[in-house]
């Protein structure tokens, strides 16, 4: 892999937009989707070695993971949601991530303690999620302010003919997690690109 990838989902969209709806009411947040090992060039890696998660092993973790990396979908089940997340993705993340345990601790540090909360970053640019129309511009700015100005990964889906809203955000990092990059944008045509103005 070349990087890695950290998506944040903002919850509200990503119920509005899943063909089953949320179990329980969504909160205005951006929170985390997954930390992805990429390629710039070619597929992705996934499922790189066939190692189950030890569960067991969470421990006081699982506090912080619900509150960071909710299973939005279906909130009975966050642990199913790290699990499959590590295994689709955190088994191809070594020697950066060295297992699945470091592959947890990884995502809490980055978004507590290095501040790489997109929610956050977007507060600090006075941008609150109140369902207005905003352009990408501006939304892109504010995330740049917090990244070094490298360049985010946007994925957006329309709700309504007339409205489309930001689902998800994407950092990019270097192979060893050490800074930000600009993230390779999705190539033009992808159902999942953005127009000038979203909603959040």
């Amino acid at each position: 892999y070349d990087y890695f990838q950290f998506t944040q989902q903002y919850q509200p969209a990503v119920c509005n937009s899943n063909p089953t709806p949320c179990n329980d009411p969504p909160e205005k947040l951006f929170t985390v989707h997954g930390l992805w090992p990429s390629n710039k060039n070619g597929p992705d890696p996934e499922k790189c070695k066939n190692i189950q998660m030890n569960s067991q092993k969470i421990g006081n973790m699982a506090a912080q993971l619900e509150i960071i990396w909710p299973n939005v979908l279906n909130r009975t089940d966050h642990v199913g949601f790290w699990e499959r997340e590590w295994l689709k993705h955190g088994t191809c993340g070594y020697p950066t991530i060295r297992d699945d345990m470091h592959y947890l601790k990884t995502v809490i540090k980055m978004y507590i303690t290095q501040k790489q909360n997109v929610s956050a970053i977007l507060a600090k640019a006075m941008i609150q999620p109140n369902g207005q129309n905003r352009s990408l511009v501006d939304i892109e700015n504010a995330i740049r302010s917090g990244t070094n100005n490298m360049k985010p990964k946007f994925k957006c889906q329309k709700n309504t003919r007339t409205t489309t809203e930001l689902v998800e955000v994407t950092l990019c990092r270097d192979r060893d997690l050490t800074k930000f990059i600009n993230c390779p944008q999705p190539p033009q045509g992808s159902r999942y690109l953005c127009p000038a103005d979203v909603q959040y």
